[in-house]
């Protein structure tokens, strides 16, 4: 069974940087694609990055780019967030599914992590 285990949410200011983790076990294919997604109250659940084991970084949502980073390390897929901005707070989710041949932006979300809280004070 996938098993997606999240760290690294907290609240910092406007401006401020946190790192978020997705940890993956569990799996058995050899590629995957783990995308990190966001909800903020009141409003859709959005894809913000997403990476593959295979062919690196997917997709940046518009308004991230230049602030965050995905990365990975072995099983472990990052978000690095620089200046951060009220707009970003949000609950934050990792999702894997196993790479397909074709290439693909995103995950559908077959496993979830648990999410975690960003929050940006002003």
């Amino acid at each position: 069974e996938v098993h997606l285990v999240e760290s690294g949410g907290g609240l910092v200011q406007a401006g401020g940087s946190l790192k978020l983790s997705c940890a993956a076990s569990g799996f058995t294919f050899r590629d995957w694609i783990i995308g990190w997604f966001r909800q903020a109250p009141g409003k859709e659940r959005e894809a913000v990055s997403c990476i593959s084991s295979r062919d690196g970084v997917t997709y940046y949502k518009d308004s991230v780019k230049g602030r965050f980073t995905a990365s990975r390390n072995g099983n472990t897929a990052y978000l690095q967030m620089y200046n951060l901005e009220s707009e970003d707070m949000a609950d934050y989710y990792c999702a894997m599914d196993e790479s397909p041949l074709e290439y693909i932006t995103c995950p559908v979300g077959h496993t979830w992590g648990q999410g975690v809280v960003v929050a940006v004070s002003s």
